[in-house]
């Protein structure tokens, strides 16, 4: 017979491992928020403004884009457009949960993917494959815990800013750089998963000259068919 105490005792330990998962990420991100507040003071936003788009926004790359867009006095238009392009691959993570979440309701639809990010995603995917099934606790959990961490790297970045001229110029956001290299290199177990990101980095690199607005989505479609082809032969 199941005890009382059994689903609190099974909802504490599910806080506990997503919140100690995705700790690294989320520490990792810190200079990243801290980055976003400031320059976000430095185009121009009140410190409520800039702290409302890492409540509402929620989307780092996107945030630092689209400040920058907005300091340079650039029209809503662009700066939508270059929201979704760098936001695009949300589609892909949601058609990888997709029969996950389907069967949910959609109060839990719409909180997963509001909290789902990059990060999220990584960890819940891990999560899935560790355990052979979706648990969508889990996965709104984690992503909560980087919400916060996310809010209050913004929020010491806009603290930090109207007080430290030259927070932009301090290499801040090489921790861009890391968090992504510390969600790929664990990913890369296998052949097509290690030449999907060879090629969709090299790809990059390539085509950023010739295709700066759209040589993201031109290098993760070019490592995705490698990748998909070199598990097709592999199979």
């Amino acid at each position: 017979m199941m005890s009382v105490t059994s689903v609190p005792e099974r909802t504490g330990m599910l806080w506990w491992r997503a919140t100690l998962d995705m700790l690294p990420l989320s520490i990792s991100v810190i200079p990243w928020g801290i980055l976003c507040g400031a320059l976000a003071l430095q185009a121009g936003l009140s410190p409520l403004q800039a702290q409302l788009m890492s409540l509402l926004v929620y989307a780092g790359a996107a945030q630092l884009s689209a400040t920058t867009l907005f300091g340079a006095g650039t029209p809503l238009l662009p700066i939508m457009g270059s929201t979704m392009v760098i936001t695009s691959q949300h589609l892909l993570y949601g058609f990888t949960f997709r029969r996950d979440v389907l069967p949910l309701s959609l109060r839990w639809r719409a909180s997963l993917a509001f909290f789902l990010t990059d990060e999220m995603f990584a960890v819940a995917l891990k999560d899935r494959e560790r355990s052979g099934h979706f648990e969508p606790a889990y996965a709104l959990i984690a992503g909560f815990v980087f919400y916060l961490f996310w809010n209050l790297a913004t929020l010491l970045g806009i603290a930090a800013g109207q007080y430290i001229d030259g927070l932009d110029s301090m290499g801040l956001d090489f921790a861009i750089a890391a968090t992504f290299i510390a969600m790929t290199i664990p990913a890369m177990k296998n052949l097509p998963m290690i030449a999907a990101t060879l090629v969709s980095g090299g790809t990059a690199l390539l085509t950023k000259p010739l295709l700066a607005e759209i040589h993201i989505i031109v290098s993760a479609l070019a490592g995705m068919v490698v990748g998909y082809v070199l598990h097709r032969m592999r199979r």
